[in-house]
């Protein structure tokens, strides 16, 4: 368990950034491998998704241990997970890349975005995706998938280190979510990483700007020419970036 609160000012920086600016920053550091592989939105967001890592990790079903009695029970760690993800918070599920079954459906996601979650990922299916994906609350999975979790996934664990779709994630951690897919800050670095990566947006606005008005790239992106820095801070000093 990390002992990090993410800021409302961290927060708020964080929403105004991209996947793309953040997995740059974090392989100026040497972190390679902080992007969920294999996720997708439900439904495409006008917001982006920012909040720390609420885990629930699943291993394969064994058959004796899942019948579908186990949902009656009041302590099944995917109940338990909907119910104690921590407000703002992002529920991040392992389901070890597997989506021939559901991890979660709408009822459940429902509840979630009731409770005043950020947002949820799976690296496994979700069944009633349409009902999810109308929820404003972001939410990123496999695929859609109608089996039950309990055909193939045990909910086994909660906020515990897992992995999802190939990254590392541990709780507390801050997830970061946009039309590209998830990627995974640690905890640690995520005031710097908010920090560098607003630097980044707005650079990489000037530096669109001045190619879609006919500019050429070398020299622009990275900005290895004195006069593009010149130009740069001109048009900070313009535009209030």
């Amino acid at each position: 368990m990390s002992d990090y609160i993410l800021s409302n000012e961290t927060r708020d920086k964080l929403k105004k950034v991209s996947t793309a600016s953040v997995a740059t920053a974090l392989y100026k550091r040497g972190l390679r491998n902080q992007f969920v592989q294999g996720v997708r939105p439900v439904e495409k967001k006008p917001v982006t998704m920012v909040g720390q890592a609420f885990t629930l990790r699943y291993i394969p079903a064994r058959e004796d241990r899942n019948p579908l009695t186990v949902f009656r029970q009041r302590d099944h760690k995917q109940r338990v997970a909907v119910e104690t993800c921590p407000h703002g918070h992002v529920l991040v599920m392992d389901a070890r890349k597997d989506s021939r079954a559901a991890t979660a459906g709408s009822i459940l996601i429902t509840r979630l975005a009731m409770r005043g979650a950020a947002g949820v990922v799976s690296d496994g299916g979700v069944r009633d995706a349409a009902g999810i994906g109308a929820l404003d609350m972001p939410a990123y999975f496999a695929c859609s998938s109608a089996p039950t979790n309990l055909t193939l996934h045990e909910a086994i664990e909660i906020n515990v280190p897992i992995s999802c779709g190939d990254a590392p994630v541990f709780p507390g951690d801050v997830m970061l979510g946009d039309g590209d897919g998830v990627m995974v800050i640690p905890a640690h670095l995520a005031d710097e990483i908010a920090d560098e990566c607003t630097g980044m947006e707005s650079y990489e606005d000037f530096v669109l700007e001045q190619v879609q008005a006919g500019a050429g790239i070398i020299g622009l992106y990275p900005a290895t020419d004195e006069d593009n820095l010149t130009k740069y801070a001109e048009w900070r000093e313009r535009t209030g970036r």
